[in-house]
């Protein structure tokens, strides 16, 4: 379930903070939910893939101690953040 090369650069190119910026919290929180999206959709079809799905778990652990990173941090950015991926309410 990785990511295509293409969408990869394209998000890469929407949330990075500077040139080369490739892993600051808010480009990999990007990335992390992507990859959450496209494994969700493959669970719509697969609902049996229980390998596949502790994989899940692990990259929504991950990217919610990113969050609570960047929310220490710097709570403006990730307001921000949150906002464009839509992942509160």
């Amino acid at each position: 379930m990785s990511l295509v090369k293409e969408r990869k650069e394209e998000i890469i190119k929407e949330f990075k903070q500077h040139e080369g910026d490739t892993g600051s919290p808010e480009v990999q929180i990007a990335l992390l939910s992507e990859r959450i999206n496209s494994l969700t959709e493959h669970f719509k079809k697969h609902k049996k893939d229980y390998h596949s799905r502790r994989g899940l778990l692990m990259l929504v652990n991950k990217r919610r101690k990113l969050l609570a990173y960047l929310k220490s941090t710097d709570s403006q950015k990730y307001q921000e953040l949150i906002k464009k991926l839509g992942l509160r309410k």
